[in-house]
């Protein structure tokens, strides 16, 4: 195995506009990220990626960016970043930047030059096409919602936006914006930044405009618009160009990318990115409506997903190990339980994330056990997507009120709602009105009331952050699934020729028994770390788990 600190990092997502607010404004700002360094350490993490914090009118949280070397007002200055940097580095950490370039902001320099005329220089960094019998250029709709396509009375065209209509796609096609993206991406590195977490890289290279034949969004997304034609050749010249020059690390979010995509992107031989976020787990809940369409979980083919990608990328690739961030829920509410089980479930999510092969993701909020919101009324909800798709319900004369049921469920505010740090009035985030209404819950879970209680579920994640750096073997070795067909339990083997591990994981609030070959005897189970320690020798070659027990097992003297 090739071994790479990027393979052996923990990387801690932050979400700046609801981590910690230091002026009273409501919002999260970069003093209030460097206020937290401290505790951001103590969890034991290598690497802090930051969502964006370019200047932005913020149509979309920053994901819309109106000029690359600029910080938002909102989240404080240059020299506040530079300091957070400095800060970062001083602790022994890394800082992961977002790189957002599949669009930029409608009030961008170069799309306000590009809309003047069609002969102006910058008009081709965008995609502009002229209308088709009497609408737009095809059928694509956006992501959030509508249709993809907005007009421009001022040169009677429409040009493409796959998100919001102030987020235009640049044209990749064009070696002008890959030159300024190369520019942009060296600015931030000579800063010294440690790398870039790149947002929808999937969705650079554009097919041919024709219509999608799907009405299943997600199949659009995987057969129209991810993994186009020259993705990977734009993707080899970046990294030729300018990241083989510096010892970071990359990670591409990849809607659509699957098994027979994914190694085009993370192979050695492809020199384009070190690992990437695949989705297969993470849209399962999604029917064919998408977000709020929601659907259960099928728990057998979520880990099968686990099983596929492990096989596929152990020989020429690397993973990422994840279960939620900013565009989802929160992971106990979505793969947990937030209620009877909340504490129980939410350390066997960690347990789960930190005994898997690849680089483990961990995202604010989710080491003290976060759950999701249920707000009373749309108004609450701030996330465009949200407030794009009610707009669409109800102009569809569809029920609104299963509508908010839906959002309750799968919104993406779930996860945006400010971090809860204690009991005191706003969860201490903010003295002020926060941009987004703290979560109710935060009087009995915020970070205040879990330091210090080593049964709590802050205390476990540290000890998992420390358990993975002190056994190798959870990061490198091998991986393999035990009864892949039990409806409740997840269970697999992680070995190598250092040490064997079994990982039991009851996904249910039924105890469950589970059986394991003859190959074992209670002195040859040594228990390294659990939610509950109460773990019974096996008997006749079974043991019986607890609702939602979560066992880490050292396995001596076995033959795999």
């Amino acid at each position: 195995m090739n071994k790479k600190w990027w393979k052996e990092a923990v990387v801690y997502q932050v979400y700046p506009r609801s981590f910690k607010d230091s002026n009273g404004d409501g919002v999260g700002d970069l003093p209030g990220v460097i206020e937290k360094l401290d505790y951001i350490k103590s969890l034991g993490v290598d690497v802090i990626w930051l969502c964006p914090v370019y200047d932005s009118p913020n149509d979309d949280n920053g994901y819309d960016i109106r000029d690359y070397y600029d910080i938002m007002a909102d989240f404080g200055t240059m020299a506040d970043f530079d300091q957070l940097l400095e800060g970062i580095h001083q602790r022994g950490m890394k800082l992961l930047m977002d790189l957002v370039v599949n669009h930029c902001s409608d009030e961008h320099k170069w799309f306000q030059e590009s809309r003047k005329s069609k002969d102006n220089p910058y008009r081709d960094y965008f995609i502009w096409k002229p209308g088709k019998n009497g609408g737009p250029p095809n059928n694509w709709q956006s992501f959030f919602s509508g249709n993809a396509w907005e007009y421009d009375e001022a040169t009677d065209e429409y040009y493409l936006h796959l998100f919001t209509k102030k987020q235009p796609d640049l044209n990749w096609e064009n070696p002008k914006v890959r030159e300024e993206v190369h520019k942009l991406m060296k600015y931030w590195l000579d800063k010294g930044v440690d790398g870039f977490r790149m947002d929808v890289i999937s969705v650079i290279s554009k097919r041919n405009f024709e219509d999608s034949p799907y009405k299943d969004f997600n199949k659009t997304i995987d057969n129209v618009y991810a993994n186009g034609p020259r993705v990977q050749e734009f993707l080899q010249e970046m990294n030729r160009e300018v990241l083989s020059k510096y010892d970071v690390m990359t990670v591409g979010e990849g809607p659509g990318i699957n098994l027979e995509s994914g190694l085009q992107y993370v192979s050695s031989s492809a020199e384009a990115l070190n690992m990437i976020f695949h989705f297969g787990h993470m849209f399962m809940d999604h029917g064919p409506g998408g977000r709020f369409d929601p659907k259960p979980i099928d728990f057998l083919e979520f880990k099968k997903v686990f099983r596929l990608w492990d096989e596929y990328l152990k020989e020429e690739g690397w993973g990422s190990v994840f279960l939620g961030n900013h565009d989802f829920q929160r992971i106990v509410s979505r793969f947990g339980d937030d209620g009877a089980y909340w504490k129980e479930s939410a350390k066997l999510l960690s347990l789960l994330l930190f005994s898997m092969r690849g680089t483990v993701y961990v995202y604010q909020g989710d080491e003290i056990g976060m759950t999701n919101v249920a707000f009373d009324t749309i108004e609450e909800y701030d996330d465009v997507e949200i407030k794009n798709a009610y707009k669409e319900w109800k102009a569809e004369g569809k029920d609104l009120d299963q509508f908010l049921k839906n959002v309750h469920i799968n919104g993406r505010d779930n996860a945006r709602t400010p971090l809860q740090w204690n009991d005191a009035e706003q969860a201490g985030f903010t003295s002020g009105t926060p941009w987004l209404k703290v979560n109710p819950n935060y009087t009995a879970i915020n970070v205040a009331s879990q330091e210090g209680d080593e049964n709590s579920i802050l205390a476990f994640y540290r000890r998992m952050v420390a358990m993975r750096k002190e056994h190798p073997t959870l990061v490198y070795g091998d991986f393999a699934p035990i009864q892949e067909d039990h409806p409740s339990v997840f269970a697999f083997w992680r070995w190598d020729e250092e040490a064997a591990y079994l990982v039991l994981l009851n996904f249910s609030e039924e105890t469950q028994e589970f059986g394991l070959d003859d190959r074992f005897d209670s002195s040859k189970l040594r228990i390294v770390e659990a939610n509950d320690f109460d773990f019974g020798e096996p008997q006749s070659g079974k043991v019986k788990l607890k609702p939602w027990q979560a066992v880490l097992a050292r396995v001596r003297h076995i033959e795999l």
